[in-house]
């Protein structure tokens, strides 16, 4: 028998080099199995396309997503093309040859991964079959009105048949890595495992079913992990044989992994095994890089955000936009699990406080969340056409007037501003004037929502009174639909509004990962996660002041949730009190930080799996070093020295602060910036590679 291989790795440019320097490239094939691939529904879309280049650069060739073909996600996203392995190329012929369609490309993102796409519909006639082939390898059944679950029996089914084929054609090599991403692709990995293929099996869950259910029913989740009767309570939300699917899954793999350290605690009462490995999701900093400029990218948008406002408040615009700051919550409709509910109370708090101190600071606050909805609030759009109306006639008399003033200087005079604007001018500014008046307040939505009565939402609203009266510190706008660039209300892309804001709130008490504050913390804009939140933990592990760096952290799991209210309220308010230096010095800090979620720096994790379980499923080829998961000791940001000890700099005891204080801040953005740079880095000792190297799954050794 040859000798195995050994499994360490050293890092270069954050990817792995292997110690055996003879393998052949075509020794391990990677493939990435999900949903998602090709097919937005939620966040593990965003895993998979981020972390396609660091895969791409990491196995070359080498590596394949596979997911479910929707021909008007392929047309827009794939470039077809031929496989280059013939091993794969004669596996999709054999099941072309049975009557499945199959699909291959590349997928036009970052990275350009090669994607393998299988038609659900041409394959559902053979679906009481298979669902009798899964219940004879697991005892799960399916019933026939569940179309999701069905859909994955098939997908499933046919992702284990490729597997199959592809692997009946090797002898002794390659070797076939094939990770799982959820419940819906979890079926491929339980018939691979039950029919005993030569493939090294992973599977990451990114929140379980159970858990989602359990939070969205305001049950109180994390102090009860222990006490629930997993069984019937997936049985009484008529979830049981989903529940089934994903707990076969994770019991099959040889190797589990989830993304956070919260969701592992989860996953160890709700799915009865511990994790292998935790892989923090990370994002594709380059992306979302604009170096220095993101600060001017605030200004230009945060414009751009407020001409929206000066429409949607005409005729009770009685406050001052420079002195008016932007919040918003966004994600999908889940007003408990995202926190909707607490981040409303917080904001009825903040309110009275901005009241009763006499504050001159507006807070605006936008719920971005999709619902149901007929079409745009006619209201809504009137305001905009009020307000370019507004724009035009202003731009008119300052023609007018700008030709008037011109030729008297031309004439050596000084004019006369009372007769520089006749009585036409003046007449067409009070019409205009006279067009701003409302006899309603701003309205609340900028949509007919649909069944709005029964909206939590809007319920909350008109309980806590937020109705965008003149007294108002705090005005709420719910636009209950993604953004888009193209619209007529606020034609902004979601990444360019996020810019434009000050603050993003997501008090969530069920959030795995959280990729909306790690979204903005990349771009420079602080926001409000909780330690229930995945990104919440992975921040108060790696910095040791977060609030400091724009990251407030409020305690969901353990403070009482009017505890928690109040702490949160004291966040929003202490940001209010903030001036607009010590705001630009935040965001400069809070930008720095996106080097911690740099897949460059977090792919690791996945690395760590993949090697784990090539050494568990090939033990006599490959070895796993005896060591720990990679950690990140010394991978940790420490309090800014520019911030006193106490009190924090950025709260003040008057809200009507003196901005002179703002020059006495010991603050040194240079020296600050270097000493992160260092703390990010040297626990890596990341090296170059040698020139002219190609970075390619070659250097992936065993």
């Amino acid at each position: 028998m040859p000798l195995a291989r050994s499994l360490s790795v050293t890092s270069l440019n954050g990817l792995p080099q292997w110690e055996d320097e003879d393998l052949p490239v075509e020794d391990l094939l990677l493939f990435e199995v999900a949903w998602e691939v090709t097919n937005k529904v939620g966040g593990i879309y965003t895993v998979i396309q981020t972390k396609a280049k660091i895969t791409a650069d990491e196995w070359g060739e080498n590596y394949f997503l596979v997911g479910p073909y929707f021909e008007h996600n392929v047309k827009t996203q794939v470039e077809a093309c031929e496989p280059p392995n013939p091993a794969i190329k004669k596996a999709m012929d054999t099941m072309k040859s049975q009557g499945c369609q199959v699909f291959f490309g590349r997928w036009l993102i970052e990275g350009s991964p090669y994607v393998l796409l299988f038609d659900i519909g041409s394959a559902a006639w053979n679906l009481d079959r298979w669902k009798g082939e899964f219940w004879n390898a697991s005892n799960i059944g399916i019933p026939f009105h569940d179309r999701e679950a069905n859909d994955a029996v098939i997908f499933g089914s046919l992702t284990a048949w490729f597997l199959k084929e592809l692997s009946c054609q090797f002898d002794d090599k390659p070797n076939i890595v094939a990770h799982f991403h959820e419940w819906q692709a979890g079926v491929g990995l339980i018939l691979s495992r039950s029919q005993k293929l030569p493939v090294a099996t992973i599977f990451t869950t990114h929140a379980t079913l159970l858990g989602r259910y359990l939070c969205a029913a305001s049950i109180d989740f994390y102090n009860n992990l222990d006490q629930f009767d997993i069984d019937k309570e997936a049985g009484e939300r008529q979830i049981y044989h989903r529940y089934c699917m994903e707990r076969a899954s994770v019991h099959c793999a040889h190797v589990f992994t989830t993304v956070s350290q919260i969701t592992a605690i989860e996953a160890e009462h709700m799915l009865k095994r511990n994790p292998d490995v935790v892989t923090p999701n990370g994002l594709n900093i380059k992306k979302f890089s604009a170096m220095h400029e993101f600060q001017n990218l605030h200004s230009m948008y945060k414009a751009r955000i407020q001409e929206f406002i000066r429409g949607h408040f005409y005729g009770h615009l009685d406050f001052n936009l420079e002195n008016t700051l932007f919040f918003f919550i966004a994600g999908r409709y889940e007003f408990s699990n995202k926190g909707a509910d607490m981040f409303l109370e917080a904001l009825s708090r903040l309110n009275f406080l901005l009241r009763v101190h006499k504050s001159d600071v507006t807070v605006v606050v936008f719920f971005i969340m999709p619902a149901k909805t007929n079409n745009f609030n006619v209201e809504t759009l009137k305001g905009q056409a009020v307000r370019k109306q507004l724009w035009d006639t202003a731009q008119s008399v300052k023609e007018k007037f700008g030709k008037k003033l011109y030729n008297a200087l031309l004439k050596g005079e000084i004019p006369d501003l009372n007769k520089i604007l006749d009585r036409d001018d003046i007449t067409i500014m009070k019409r205009a004037i006279f067009s701003t008046q409302r006899h309603s307040l701003p309205p609340v939505t900028t949509h007919n929502m649909i069944d709005d009565g029964n909206d939590p939402i809007l319920n909350t609203i008109r309980r806590i009174g937020l109705f965008n009266n003149r007294t108002d510190r705090v005005k709420v706008i719910v636009h209950p639909e993604f953004l888009s660039s193209t619209s007529p209300l606020l034609p902004l892309d979601y990444e360019e509004f996020v810019r434009g804001c000050h603050l993003g709130v997501f008090p969530s008490y069920y959030e795995p990962w959280g990729y909306t504050p790690a979204e903005c913390t990349v771009m420079g804009i602080p926001s409000v996660t909780t330690n229930l939140s995945g990104f919440g933990c992975f921040m108060q592990e790696h910095v040791a002041d977060p609030a400091a760096y724009g990251i407030y952290i409020v305690d969901r799991r353990f403070r009482s949730p009017d505890e928690s209210c109040n702490q949160l309220t004291q966040f929003l308010y202490g940001f209010c009190q903030q001036s607009r230096r010590q705001r630009i010095i935040q965001r400069n800090r809070t930008e720095r930080l996106s080097d911690l979620l740099d897949w460059r720096y977090l792919g690791r994790y996945y690395m760590h799996a993949r090697h784990l379980a090539l050494s568990r499923t090939f033990p006599d080829k490959f070895e796993m070093e005896p060591c720990a998961p990679p950690k990140t000791e010394g991978f940790r940001y420490p309090r800014p020295s520019s911030v006193p000890p106490s009190p924090s700099v950025s709260q003040h005891s008057s809200p009507n602060h003196s901005e002179d204080e703002d020059e006495d801040e010991r603050y040194d953005e240079d020296e600050e910036a270097e000493r992160d740079r260092q703390n990010i880095k040297s626990p890596f000792s990341l090296g170059l590679l040698p020139e002219g190297k190609k970075k390619q799954h070659g250097e992936y050794r065993n």
